[in-house]
């Protein structure tokens, strides 16, 4: 279980605060307006920002000084933070080790992570000679490879088409489902939420909201999401 005792953060005249749980294997979507803390919040998950006060605990250990690297957490973000001059191999390849002195066992697992994703023959090329969407899919590649138990994905297919978009969270859905992950997913289409999330966490002016069931949310949201969703 991922829990939230009294987390809060001030930045300038902003503050978040969280204070919830989130089940082992669950996956809940992140939604609200614009500028209300979605990626602030998850970045303090990840360990990309610092709380004020109060703690981030996974399986009731406290991961809250822990630097990024050594949380138990993949995250994903809008960009894919893929490496131009790597190939999709070596990229898929630093969530083993940055050095990329992989020894031929986890060059094959390398391999494998591709073959799940539908990149098999692929792992030569640059992110420049890939889609945009199978670019997705070499991000995604890595964070199966890590297996870490929490994924964090940023808005990460925010910019494809709509057919693709949904390949997508399909993929990811059976990549956390098959592995036994839990998922954070940020994003502004309520539709992304009832496609891939069983629970949705409402963020809106820094504060963030227990996870609720997502028909639930959607079908009777409160003040601040119609607002947003119009």
């Amino acid at each position: 279980m991922l829990t939230l005792e009294s987390l809060s953060l001030t930045q300038g005249d902003f503050t978040l605060t969280a204070d919830l749980s989130v089940e082992a294997g669950a996956r809940v979507a992140i939604v609200g307006p614009s500028g209300g803390g979605k990626t602030t919040f998850l970045s303090l998950i990840g360990g990309f920002l610092q709380p004020d006060r109060g703690c981030i605990l996974w399986q009731g250990r406290d991961i809250s000084r822990l630097s990024p690297g050594d949380r138990p957490i993949s995250m994903l973000f809008q960009d894919n933070n893929l490496f131009p001059h790597l190939t999709a191999a070596q990229n898929v390849g630093l969530g083993l080790k940055p050095s990329l002195k992989l020894s031929p066992e986890e060059q094959d697992r390398v391999d494998d992570a591709l073959t799940r994703v539908g990149l098999a023959g692929l792992g030569g090329r640059k992110p420049a000679q890939l889609s945009g969407g199978q670019q997705g899919r070499v991000a995604l590649a890595r964070v199966l490879l890590r297996a870490k138990p929490l994924v964090l994905l940023d808005e990460p297919f925010a910019a494809l088409g709509p057919a693709l978009k949904v390949e997508m969270l399909d993929l990811v859905k059976e990549l956390v489902e098959s592995s036994g992950a839990t998922l954070l997913m940020i994003t502004h289409d309520p539709r992304d939420a009832e496609r891939i999330a069983q629970q949705t966490i409402l963020v809106n002016d820094g504060a963030v909201s227990a996870p609720v069931d997502t028909a639930t949310l959607l079908r009777d949201p409160p003040d601040a999401l119609r607002d947003y969703l119009g």
